[in-house]
């Protein structure tokens, strides 16, 4: 048996199942909007958070904890009515849920830090075939846009004027 483990693991690993949780819902609509190899690769999506979500679950459950229940619908961050929302949809799905898992690498616990690691990388992966712009470090928040330092206009010339040799 797993020993029991301290509430910011559980709270971690419920964290995480929540981001499964709705990467499920997100990936149903979304393959209802994409046809061929998207709806392939969206029902891979689909597949690999319904395992990982049911793996949450069963940790949660070997280490004392109660999993958090899905929700009967989310709220989608924007429409999707056609096969580009719901590529956008996916791309910003697996954004999201890297994102959730950041929590859960930094527990104590190094087979919790492996499987967050290892979900990151999934996400990540998914998230690029979506997407080919992802963040330099998906799941991290984006830095707040750097304001220019103005730079005084200058007083002098950069390079003195030519010398005249003749």
């Amino acid at each position: 048996m797993i020993a029991p483990q301290g509430p910011a693991a559980l709270h971690a690993l419920n964290k995480a199942l929540d981001a499964e949780h709705a990467a499920v819902y997100a990936y149903g609509v979304a393959g209802a909007r994409l046809s061929g190899g998207q709806r392939s690769s969206a029902r891979d999506g689909f597949n690999a958070h319904r395992a990982r979500r049911d793996q949450l679950r069963g940790l949660i459950t070997a280490r004392g904890g109660t999993p958090s229940e899905s929700g009967a619908a989310y709220a989608l961050p924007f429409p999707v009515n056609a096969a580009a929302d719901a590529v956008r949809l996916a791309a910003f799905v697996e954004e999201r849920v890297t994102a959730a898992y950041l929590e859960l690498a930094a527990v104590e616990d190094t087979a919790l830090r492996k499987l967050a690691a290892l979900a990151m990388q999934e996400c990540a992966v998914r998230g690029y075939g979506w997407s080919p712009l992802i963040a330099d470090l998906p799941g991290w928040p984006a830095p707040a846009a750097a304001t220019p330092v103005p730079t005084p206009a200058p007083t002098q010339p950069l390079m003195p004027p030519p010398v005249s040799l003749g």
